[in-house]
């Protein structure tokens, strides 16, 4: 039985504080969906990182990909994944996902 797990998240400004969260994941394969619910003026850098995680990593940080605003990004893992790594950052404008 997975319940789902839902999280909005606003930052004013996602550079100087980008969110970033580690999620437990038990039982069976699971999938991150990130959606940008801001304007397309509001991209934001995004990445989700399947391992045992606890602060996040320099993978992480460097290996982000943008979401425009507007968009959906999904990050499907394995079963034998326990937790996950999700960081969301901006170029200074607010994030809101």
């Amino acid at each position: 039985d997975n319940t789902p797990c839902k999280m909005r998240v606003y930052v004013e400004n996602g550079q100087l504080r980008p969110f970033s969260a580690v999620m437990e994941t038990p039982r069976g394969p699971n999938t991150v969906a990130i959606r940008n619910i801001g304007q397309i003026e509001f991209p934001f850098a995004a990445d989700v990182y399947a391992n045992d995680v606890e602060d996040p990593s320099e993978e992480c940080i460097a290996s982000s990909a943008t979401i425009q605003g507007g968009a959906l990004r999904t990050y499907p893992f394995d079963t034998m994944v326990d937790s996950v790594e999700v960081l969301l950052k901006t170029d200074g404008r607010p994030l809101n996902a």
